[in-house]
């Protein structure tokens, strides 16, 4: 896992970069979703996170909120970075939202998806080197920073 300014950011995950919202394939068109460190630092310390399990069985667009997080920063959606169904969520972050700070890239996923054109949506996002840079010119130009 790379670190950028103290931020963590996996090289092997695919990234919606301007919403701080990454992709997981799982296998068979299933990929896992949450949302970077880098948003959950922005909102700081979250007091709610309710992702939208009414949605289950429901396509949604990229983009369109899977989730909701809240924080005396912060109060709005989560993101999707991928067009597809949604088929799970992670019920875990009702009663310990900080899961999203604590762990964002594995305890703290917010939802699954089924996503048939995965290999379309993938060249969409960046990933691995792109995306260290591109998070890296982010943090550059927003004077951003984990540390501290």
């Amino acid at each position: 896992m790379a670190k950028i300014r103290g931020c963590d950011i996996p090289e092997d995950l695919y990234y919606f970069l301007e919403k701080h919202s990454w992709a997981k394939p799982l296998g068979n068109g299933r990929v896992r979703v949450g949302v970077t460190v880098v948003a959950t630092k922005m909102a700081g310390n979250l007091s709610a996170v309710t992702p939208r399990s009414k949605r289950i069985g429901k396509e949604l667009e990229r983009g369109k909120s899977i989730g909701t997080m809240e924080s005396s920063k912060y109060v709005g959606p989560i993101p999707s970075p991928v067009k597809g169904v949604l088929v799970a969520v992670n019920e875990a972050l009702k009663d310990n939202p900080n899961l999203l700070v604590n762990d964002p890239y594995g305890e703290g996923w917010v939802a699954e998806m089924d996503v048939p054109d995965w290999e379309t949506q993938k060249d969409e996002l960046l990933t691995g080197q792109a995306a260290l840079d591109a998070y890296e010119a982010f943090m550059e130009k927003e004077g951003f920073s984990c540390e501290g």
